[in-house]
């Protein structure tokens, strides 16, 4: 069933906000959060039944390859796309089009995440099915999720025309695309009912996205050809290091999805839907005390306080709250973060400052 239909999964970032546990050696998709399973190795098995191993496919670096394949070594090592340095996700995209276009020239792909939490996987599945039938009419889906409040830390989708219903889901021809809104256009997209959040999930056929990449970044195109041209030579590795820094720096949301002509948005209810982004998405995905506390720890004493995580990868700490609220409190055993919940996004800007200084606590 959908032999030509493949998952390509995005396995390559940083996950800076959710530093100190998330590392440079240890990103975010290796971690466990919210189960025994890794989010990488949670998105991986969630394709049973739907995606054979050999038509999933990773793309990640060099540096986070080994980690990966150890984590789900049911994946064929082949599999394994590597970036030889970041260039945004749209050379992520590029790079997984131009391989599997060598492969099966009547390929469709399935662009997903490593690093989200999903609660309804059934669901999910149903999703990527619909949008390979919505696909097949020559459309660029994006998959989209009901918004439940109105986040500033998503993007956002503006529903178009009603394309029509498949498989019990709506979808639409997709009018806008809004990048990370303020507190008032977010509660106004959530009051209209004509928005979706972006999950960054997308599927189409690989002639229509390499269409796309002609059309609207020509230059980026003509070097992705030239890696595809070179995919089963033993011109492969230099071509792909010689060729690869000159490829535009860009997401696809930006490069492609903004402009292009035919774009489709399914958006989901009840998918229990998590981009895990930031310490304060945890508390949507880790059970609460009855005060509202989100506790990871083996041995904690919390005496009058609300609405705090308590974080540690140290099994021999004891951490004591008294009359706290709303705080982030994560220990690694080098770094300890002592955050206000309102202020968690800021995490970032402490990284890059670390970056500036050299530190070696990345």
């Amino acid at each position: 069933m959908l032999d030509n239909y493949y998952a390509v999964i995005m396995a390559g970032g940083g996950g800076t906000r959710l530093w100190p546990v998330s590392r440079q050696s240890r990103p975010k998709q290796l971690l466990h959060f919210a189960s025994s399973e890794s989010l990488f190795q949670s998105a991986v098995r969630r394709m049973e039944g739907l995606f054979p191993n050999e038509r999933i496919l990773v793309v990640t670096t060099q540096e986070q390859a080994i980690q990966l394949q150890e984590q789900c070594p049911q994946i064929p090592p082949e599999n394994f796309l590597l970036e030889p340095l970041p260039r945004g996700t749209a050379a992520v995209v590029g790079l997984a089009a131009a391989a599997l276009e060598k492969h099966d020239p009547n390929a469709s792909m399935a662009v997903l995440t490593s690093d989200h939490f999903i609660g309804d996987e059934e669901k999910f599945r149903n999703l990527l099915l619909t949008a390979y039938e919505v696909a097949q009419q020559n459309y660029l889906v994006t998959l989209g999720v009901t918004p439940t409040y109105a986040a500033t830390g998503y993007g956002y989708i503006q529903n178009g025309e009603k394309l029509g219903s498949f498989n019990g889901l709506e979808v639409y021809q997709a009018l806008r695309f809004k990048e990370k809104p303020d507190e008032i256009q977010a509660r106004q997209m959530i009051q209209d009912g004509n928005h979706s959040w972006n999950s960054g999930m997308f599927v189409w056929r690989v002639k229509d996205i390499l269409k796309e990449f002609q059309r609207q970044m020509p230059s980026f195109y003509g070097h992705i050809q030239k890696i595809a041209e070179a995919w089963d030579s033993p011109e492969r590795l230099p071509v792909l290091q010689s060729t690869w820094p000159l490829l535009q720096v860009n997401t696809i949301d930006y490069g492609v999805m903004e402009g292009a002509k035919k774009v489709a948005v399914i958006a989901a209810e009840g998918l229990g839907w998590n981009d895990v982004g930031s310490w304060e998405s945890i508390f949507e995905i880790l059970p609460k005390d009855t005060h509202g506390n989100v506790i990871s720890a083996e041995q904690n004493l919390l005496l009058e306080t609300q609405d705090t995580l308590v974080y540690t990868t140290q099994n021999n700490r004891m951490i004591v709250t008294i009359g706290v609220k709303d705080l982030l409190i994560v220990d690694t055993g080098d770094v300890l973060l002592v955050c206000n919940r309102e202020q968690s996004q800021k995490v970032r800007q402490v990284v890059n400052q670390l970056k500036q200084l050299g530190s070696s606590y990345l």
